[in-house]
């Protein structure tokens, strides 16, 4: 059956509208981003196939150009469409950013940071750069390592923040493994980036570890 034909309460178009798209499935967000099915499958059937084969709708969003092209239904044109989706994402979280103190926005800067660095393969370090006020002035990815570690090295991190005018700073880095627990390498480097930074009379407000759940702030479990 065609979703033409099904009650309107179950297209995920018209769902979407009258309800938000927070009340839809992986698969039906996927099949309104798919617009149409292949042949004897709807594009809602298509996109349950996908997250089948892919494993889940993040492994879909996060696969490279070679495998996403080789599943049916998709090519060069969707993985397009979804990369220029995804960045729109990035951007729009970066305005939201932007706009408040970062210290009065714990979960926009979360939001941002998942936006920036889940996706990432290997270990990535970075900062968010604060203005007097914790306004996001920039941030910039500044090292990245292998995916058991990176070497950070807290010369170029104040070279960085000086550059950027920076008051304070938000640490950042992923942990591809998915776990967000800090190890003691974490710890020991937080500790000689705020003693670095403390010459220049810029402030280490957070250090984030993103994995698979909620990126973990240091500074909320006490460990700075």
């Amino acid at each position: 059956m065609s979703i033409r034909d099904w009650p309107a309460a179950e297209r995920p178009r018209e769902k979407l509208l009258a309800q938000g798209a927070a009340a839809l499935t992986d698969a039906e967000l996927l099949a309104i981003f798919l617009r149409t099915g292949v042949s004897g499958c709807s594009a809602v059937d298509l996109a349950r196939r996908l997250l089948a084969e892919f494993g889940s709708l993040r492994a879909l969003l996060e696969a490279e150009l070679p495998d996403f092209s080789q599943h049916l239904g998709l090519g060069p044109a969707k993985y397009a469409q979804l990369q220029a989706v995804l960045e729109m994402a990035r951007r729009h979280l970066a305005e939201r950013l932007r706009r408040d103190s970062a210290l009065e926005s714990p979960q926009a800067v979360r939001d941002y940071l998942k936006a920036q660095l889940r996706h990432e393969p290997h270990e990535v370090f970075g900062c968010l750069f604060l203005d007097a006020k914790h306004r996001v002035l920039a941030f910039e990815v500044l090292f990245r390592g292998s995916i058991d570690s990176a070497s950070v090295y807290p010369r170029q991190v104040v070279k960085r923040a000086l550059a950027n005018n920076a008051a304070a700073v938000i640490l950042t880095h992923n942990h591809p493994s998915g776990i967000c627990e800090p190890s003691q390498a974490d710890r020991v480097l937080t500790q000689r980036l705020k003693d670095a930074l403390a010459l220049v009379e810029v402030r280490v407000l957070d250090h984030f570890i993103v994995g698979d759940g909620e990126p973990l702030s240091m500074a909320e479990q006490g460990w700075m």
